[in-house]
């Protein structure tokens, strides 16, 4: 079962002996063994019992809640593991440290490099693109990185490579029903923006999931500053997975027509765009069947799903936070 998503508007979450139970307008949607069940992503609102938030909590299953047009607003967390190695070695790396900077310098080469790998991937599929000034843009910003000694800098050298990967995002959609003109995140105001933003919610639940179990405090980070209730650690282990997963699923929706236009609608005051319910489980049904999706991870040589490499990621940058490997590799794949 691994996540189990909740879209169903004023659903009433319940259990019955050690089964979820997921009910709406006296109908049962969802019945399901718990031990089958990983996380709650609910997509809207929902009604959550007493006794189903006891059980996630002894359970250590993590609930999130998500509006439809992307944006997290907030999850019930288990208590935190008892690794306080890890989080000591994450806390004496925090500023300007060498061990942070070179984990700054991972999460970003590996972001830049599979966006580079994805341009070089659709301009093989399609003869008529020709993205290599696009990728030359990337290659400048990839570069410096591991020369680049300050964090600051490190994020302007992000910033540069995400704005030439976005500049030509709406050309690697080419022959679709859709088009992008330019990131918009509060609120997305068109349908490519409205997959983005809900997709990398969703990746955050997996992510911020996955830290917590490592033994990480998903709120310090590296790349991403501290702010109030932002989890920056796992905005950070993100970035690498950002266009394997998230921007892999929503170019296969625009050339492969899994959506058409119709599947979404629009709020009339804000102008957000989000999917409309049947549209919303064409969605969350790719998501999943891409996290379940195996590759020979280059590290471990080995097959694994996405939904484990989030783990492999996070016990890997533990590794280097407390000394046990030299360096953290980023999850990089062509």
């Amino acid at each position: 079962m691994g996540t189990v998503y909740i879209t169903q508007e004023d659903a009433f979450i319940g259990k019955t002996d050690e089964r979820l139970q997921v009910k709406a307008n006296k109908k049962t949607l969802l019945d399901v063994p718990l031990i089958k069940v990983e996380g709650i992503v609910v997509l809207g609102r929902a009604t959550v019992s007493p006794a189903v938030v006891w059980e996630l909590l002894e359970r250590h299953i993590p609930l999130s809640f998500i509006t439809v047009t992307g944006k997290y607003l907030g999850r019930l967390e288990p208590e935190m593991t008892k690794n306080i190695f890890v989080r000591k070695a994450q806390w004496h790396a925090a500023g300007e440290s060498e061990r942070a900077i070179h984990s700054v310098r991972g999460f970003i080469r590996g972001k830049l490099k599979n966006y580079r790998n994805t341009l070089l991937r659709r301009q093989r599929e399609f003869a008529q693109l020709n993205l290599q000034a696009d990728i030359t843009r990337l290659d400048g910003a990839i570069a410096p990185i591991n020369t680049t000694a300050s964090i600051n800098s490190l994020r302007g050298l992000e910033g540069a490579g995400s704005a030439a990967y976005f500049g030509c995002f709406d050309r690697l959609m080419q022959g679709s029903e859709f088009h992008f003109d330019a990131r918009h995140r509060r609120p997305p105001t068109d349908p490519v923006n409205s997959l983005l933003s809900l997709g990398y919610a969703l990746l955050r639940h997996d992510v911020q999931s996955a830290a917590n179990i490592v033994g990480f405090d998903p709120y310090l980070g590296y790349l991403h500053v501290e702010r109030y209730g932002r989890p920056s650690l796992a905005l950070d282990l993100m970035e690498e997975f950002r266009p394997l997963i998230v921007d892999a699923i929503v170019l296969s929706v625009a050339h492969r027509r899994f959506l058409k236009p119709t599947d979404f609608i629009s709020e009339p005051i804000s102008n957000a765009v989000s999917l409309t319910s049947e549209g919303l489980k064409v969605f969350l049904r790719l998501y999943e069947q891409k996290k379940q999706s195996q590759f020979k991870h280059p590290v471990l040589k080995r097959q694994c799903t996405y939904q484990e490499a989030f783990e492999i990621q996070a016990r890997l940058l533990a590794k280097y936070l407390m000394g046990e490997i030299d360096k953290y590799p980023p999850l990089i794949l062509r």
